[in-house]
């Protein structure tokens, strides 16, 4: 039932109590009035249903759009995170567009090193050969030395006192120290005639091997000496170094073109000159018996290197 219809229902029951009806009447009319009522109750359980539905509804429609604003937060962040995402894409292919052109760039530098590396090992192969070439000469040379010092050893050790004579063999030269007392007279620079035996000894080997030359060094103690001939410990060191180059020479027929003297005066000691001992080790002469030197600048000259064969 209606607005409309419940208003006139009233109306007539209204009507009708104001005015005088029968009793079968009255009891219709209140039979229609008690259903009215109960339509009445019923409708408005209903209406009372459809706004408990329309409150439901709506509680729904704000927890809907709360769903849709979590989802578009959501949404929001994916979309920052595929914004950073592609920011880094764009960055990976950069370095990849740059590292493929370093890549390109090392490749023609390894073509570059790889014709280094060749060129240095071709060098480095040319320098083993001379390097080997150098340690065969030098075993060659030290075989020779050592020969030359067993042959002296030989030659000189009859007659000699080990204190006058002292033969090493250093690095690539043979070298004879002899005393100041077998060489020469007290206070000069002339040859005693023992020196003479040893020195013609010395002569003997020494012609037997013509790839060598001689030097013969004076040395002097640190006592001053000056005299007529003599100026200095210097002027008699010389002296005594080209007295015994003379003898070798003209006693003993050593060319002179293989003969060097050189005097040391009282330089490059060997002792203390303080003591009467030290005085006389520093008196000496040493005979050095050393490769030619133009020998010794071919062994450093790489043309003098063999080709592989």
């Amino acid at each position: 039932m209606n607005l409309t219809t419940r208003t006139l229902l009233f109306f007539s029951i209204g009507i009708l109590t104001s005015s005088c009806v029968s009793k079968s009447q009255y009891e219709m009319l209140q039979g229609d009035l008690d259903v009215a009522n109960n339509q009445l109750t019923e409708y408005s359980e209903k209406l009372k249903g459809y706004t408990d539905q329309i409150a439901a509804c709506e509680q729904e429609k704000e927890r809907l759009k709360g769903d849709i604003r979590t989802s578009e937060a959501t949404i929001n962040a994916k979309n920052e995170q595929i914004r950073q995402l592609n920011e880094q894409i764009a960055d990976i292919r950069a370095q990849r567009d740059r590292q493929v052109e370093q890549v390109g760039d090392l490749t023609v530098l390894s073509q570059s090193a790889n014709e280094n590396i060749r060129e240095t090992l071709s060098q480095l192969e040319q320098k083993d050969k001379y390097i080997n070439l150098l340690q065969a000469a030098k075993t060659k040379a030290d075989s020779i030395n050592l020969a030359l010092a067993v042959n002296l050893t030989q030659v000189l050790k009859d007659g000699i006192e080990d204190d006058d004579v002292e033969i090493k063999v250093d690095k690539t030269v043979v070298y004879i120290n002899l005393s100041d007392k077998m060489l020469y007279t007290s206070g000069s620079a002339t040859i005693t005639s023992r020196a003479n035996e040893v020195l013609g000894k010395i002569a003997t080997i020494v012609k037997s091997r013509p790839e060598v030359e001689v030097m013969v060094e004076g040395y002097t103690d640190n006592v001053p000496i000056k005299n007529d001939c003599l100026q200095d410990n210097w002027d008699l060191s010389v002296k005594r170094a080209t007295s015994v180059v003379r003898v070798l020479q003209k006693t003993h027929n050593i060319d002179p073109n293989r003969l060097i003297a050189a005097g040391r005066g009282e330089y490059n000691a060997l002792a203390s000159n303080d003591t009467t001992e030290g005085r006389a080790t520093n008196r000496r002469t040493r005979i050095i018996i050393l490769p030619k030197l133009d020998q010794f600048y071919d062994l450093l000259d790489p043309a003098q290197v063999p080709d592989e064969e």
